[in-house]
């Protein structure tokens, strides 16, 4: 029941009716007897600024945001966390003593899956099929749990240069060796696939109009690499059969779906997210 002290949460993002976190959030505060509620707020880059305000004036535990919200809403905080600062973008905001400080849960949520599967990041490789966003946020993470080596395809169009700069210093920042290759030279990254233990598609190909695309070659896996793939709908790719054929491990995004909000949910309560009551929910939202 909302009460007098009802705590508000809530997502700034537009469009923002198909969001699953209110679905999430609520259920968790319910299930841990939180006297608070999480709502979907449509914010764009014209009203930024003063919804940002709106979480000190209400005194609200915090905010998730999505693209393009992510990079605009930096100045109007506090504080960045490290791994905040080193993406370069926010999915989460804690309001904490009157302070608003900036974390992205993305790529820590990608690593909480990969440890639900089994799988340690320490002194693994790592190949990372694309370079955007959610890719960016999952190699700073990586970085940061100190993976051996961390390389990453990407075309060869005319941002290559700058990206290639961006995870340059993001690899003097945290020791980590990080190379950004030609996505089209299939030669060099089979000679990668040998050695790699985490394999991720960052790319769109498996998802709507491309369905029915593969990013690589399933014939280059084999089954010491385990297969994640970002994309939860639909719950399992083209890719992530082929590499299961090969004999891979494989996981989808939901994993990572579920995990940033659990970390969110973390970092505004104290509490943890209670994983099995949320886990279905999603399952069932195809």
């Amino acid at each position: 029941m909302i009460s007098g002290k009802t705590r508000i949460a809530g997502i700034f993002a537009s469009p923002v009716s198909h969001s699953l976190s209110p679905l999430m959030h609520n259920t968790a505060f319910q299930a841990r007897s939180i006297d608070a509620i999480y709502l979907a707020f449509t914010v764009d880059q014209t009203n930024l600024k003063q919804a940002v305000e709106s979480i000190r004036t209400f005194n609200m535990l915090g905010v998730n945001l999505s693209m393009p919200n992510k990079i605009a809403v930096i100045p109007y905080l506090d504080e960045l966390s490290q791994e905040a600062q080193l993406i370069g973008a926010v999915n989460t905001i804690v309001h904490r003593d009157n302070r608003l400080i900036g974390y992205n849960t993305d790529g820590m949520g990608f690593m909480r899956s990969v440890n639900e599967a089994g799988i340690a990041i320490k002194d693994k490789k790592v190949t990372m099929l694309g370079a955007g966003g959610a890719a960016k946020a999952i190699v700073v993470q990586a970085a940061l749990d100190q993976a051996k080596e961390i390389v990453i395809y990407k075309r060869k169009n005319a941002t290559f240069a700058s990206v290639a700069s961006t995870f340059q210093k993001i690899a003097e920042q945290t020791g980590c060796h990080i190379t950004i290759k030609d996505y089209a030279d299939t030669e060099q990254l089979k000679k990668d696939l040998e050695d790699t233990d985490l394999l991720i598609n960052g790319t769109d190909m498996g998802m709507g109009e491309k369905k029915e695309m593969v990013p690589i070659d399933p014939q280059l896996l084999h089954p010491k690499i385990a297969v994640f793939d970002l994309i939860y709908s639909p719950r399992e790719t083209r890719f992530l059969k082929e590499a299961k054929a090969q004999g891979c491990l494989t996981r989808n995004g939901l994993g990572m779906l579920l995990y940033q909000g659990a970390i969110a949910f973390e970092l505004w309560t104290g509490q943890t997210m209670p994983i099995e009551k949320i886990q279905p929910l999603l399952d069932s939202k195809e």
